[in-house]
């Protein structure tokens, strides 16, 4: 079953560091039940399961509807605890005297808890919860040093040990106190608790360990023993006023021994060639170094000897295409990082802390440098790695265009290459393709490959949208995917603009071309245009009134009128002109009315008879 163990600053746990326990409480191991010594408890034990007001000292906890747990000691085989069944009545479950404290000194009391019930129980409310208050008295049972309460502590739904702290201080002459545990519940449905691990430490100050480089402990290169530096205890005097220092060292950091002589705060160590853990006892007054009961330890300064790493393990050296990007590599163990440099002592640093190195098509011979983690610790030798780069074939990417209802031939264009392979399946060195889309080739000389890829896009036909006329001027609206057209009224003179300007009315062709394809689209287009004015001066510009290109409509008729209605000349389904006459005399500058009837369709205006 999950037991969860959790830390909590309740109460008030020590706020410098604590001395080795000096009183410790497990309640013993055991498979069976045990009462407490007389005058412990006044509740009743129980070998069996304990009901309100009862107790019992057990391995497990398996009552009722309990969680069924093990004690809090930790690596204790079958470790009991004390359990309790709170009676009906709030008051005092537990007591017991400490003994050998040293007067005016700071002391802590913790313990650890839980609540056996869990939170899916079938009580009212999720039960009654534990709520207890810790009480340390003089050894005369009159003078309370300190007490502090839980709080209620509910239950929840998987077992959690918390653990609870109180501070206090000796009086003067006294070397014991009381310990008492009350509940402040009532019994009933809930109020069921287990208590393990109470623990009674001195209190000091907080103390840390520096050496000349303000570190708290330091790493040591085995190439650099024998070793020695100078520690220096650093209290904070959040307890002490004034302080009395007994250095230790330890080969485990567990196991301690004094170092004779060395009472001051600061402590060269002697030299060592293994590592090495310091620490250093401290209290208020010199008679107590001596006293464990009376004074606390400081944190530790480890001084840890780091071997030499043994130089990376190469995975390989390598021969590969230029087009690979393949890394060198190398293996180290954990704790170790690897830096590359270019010769085998010495040379230029070329990647840090990196397991793989990569050239970037360099071949050469690169090496690998292990160096720990911790402490910086280098390697002896450098591990050698060798790269070689094969040659590519070199080939260049290319976008090309051809022309619709054409073909259009692939080049590979690959040097020293001795075979390709197409993405048609084709494997000559230039294909012939008549559709647009990504052609790619592989290309391969003796050791490498290399991919080319060509887009290919197709110069559709242009296609004539319309052809409008504007007065004497022709456009030309015609589409294309590329924008590059030409256009021409006779198929051999082309131009870039879709606009035929001053061109006479007539029946036409009109040519649409690509600017680099041959193909040709045409249109036959019929120019008619009503002039509005003319000369017939002779000069050969202007010199009557035509309309060209009537003579292509269907059906058409032409009426020529002055201003007062007068009909001056008139045709029907021919060619059109009139040179401003009548009757053979030459009519005065004026405007003249005229009527066109082509297809049914029916135009009138004047136009501008000017000598």
């Amino acid at each position: 079953m999950l037991v969860v163990f959790k830390l909590q600053a309740q109460l008030g746990f020590c706020s410098g560091n604590s001395g080795d326990p000096i009183f410790t409480e497990t309640f013993g191991t055991g498979t069976t039940s045990s009462p407490l010594p007389a005058g412990t408890t006044s509740y009743t034990f129980a070998g069996g399961s304990p009901s309100d007001g009862f107790y019992t000292v057990s391995s497990d906890t398996n009552f009722f509807d309990w969680h069924d747990i093990e004690d809090h000691t930790p690596n204790d085989t079958d470790g009991r605890m004390l359990v309790v069944n709170a009676d009906y009545t709030a008051g005092e479950f537990y007591r017991t005297t400490i003994s050998g404290l040293c007067e005016n000194t700071t002391y802590e009391f913790s313990s650890w808890m839980i609540n056996l019930l869990p939170s899916t129980t079938q009580c009212a409310n999720g039960g009654i919860p534990i709520n207890v208050k810790f009480e340390i008295w003089d050894n005369t049972d009159t003078n309370l040093l300190a007490s502090g309460d839980t709080g209620d502590i509910n239950g929840t739904s998987s077992p959690n040990w918390l653990q609870y702290a109180l501070v206090f201080q000796t009086l003067p002459a006294q070397t014991s106190v009381i310990l008492k545990m009350l509940n402040n519940g009532v019994g009933g449905c809930g109020n069921d608790l287990a208590i393990d691990d109470i623990v009674f430490k001195s209190c000091g100050d907080a103390v840390i360990i520096e050496n000349p480089a303000n570190n708290i402990n330091t790493f040591v290169c085995e190439d650099q023993l024998p070793y020695a530096t100078q520690l220096t205890a650093i209290p904070d005097f959040a307890i002490f006023s004034t302080h009395f220092y007994q250095w230790q060292e330890s080969s485990d950091g567990i196991n301690w021994i004094d170092i004779a002589g060395e009472t001051n705060q600061s402590y060269t160590t002697s030299l060592i060639n293994s590592t090495t853990f310091y620490r250093v006892k401290i209290a208020e007054d010199a008679i107590n170094l001596t006293n464990d009961s009376c004074n606390s330890t400081s944190e530790i300064f480890e001084i840890q000897v780091i071997p030499l790493p043994n130089a990376p393990t190469s995975n390989g050296d390598l021969m590969i295409c230029e087009n690979d990007d393949t890394p060198l590599s190398v293996t180290v163990p954990i704790g170790v990082r690897v830096n590359w440099y270019d010769a085998s002592v010495g040379g230029n640093l070329l990647q840090a802390n990196s397991t793989v190195y990569n050239p970037n098509g360099v071949s050469g011979i690169y090496y690998a440098e292990a160096e720990t983690v911790n402490g910086n610790c280098i390697s002896t030798s450098r591990t050698a790695v060798e790269i070689n780069y094969y040659p590519i074939p070199q080939v260049q990417d290319e976008t090309l265009e051809f022309c619709e209802n054409t073909t259009l031939d692939l080049q590979a264009n690959a040097s020293n290459a001795t075979s390709y392979l197409w993405s048609t399946g084709e494997i000559t060195e230039t294909i012939t393709v008549n559709a647009p889309g990504i052609y790619s080739v592989q290309v391969t000389n003796n050791n490498c490959s290399v991919a080319k890829t060509i887009t290919v896009t197709q110069i559709n036909n242009p296609v004539i949208e319309n052809v409008t006329s504007d007065g004497n001027d022709i456009i030309v609206n015609a589409t294309s995917n590329t924008g590059n057209l030409l256009y021409s009224l006779n198929g051999n003179i082309f131009q870039p603009n879709n606009t035929f300007f001053n061109v006479d009315g007539g029946l036409y062709t009109i040519y649409v071309k690509d600017r680099d394809c041959s193909f040709i689209t045409t249109q036959s287009y019929l120019h008619f245009y009503i002039p509005k004015f003319f000369t017939p001066n002779n000069d050969g510009d202007n010199d009557a009134f035509n309309l060209k290109g009537i003579e292509y409509y269907a059906s058409s008729q032409v009426f020529i009128f002055d201003r007062y209605g007068k009909l001056l000349k008139s045709s029907r389904n021919s060619s059109f002109s009139w040179n401003g006459t009548f009757n053979n005399q030459q009519l005065p500058t004026d405007d003249y009315w005229y009527v066109v009837v082509i297809d049914g369709q029916k135009f009138t205006g004047h136009v501008t008879l000017k000598r």
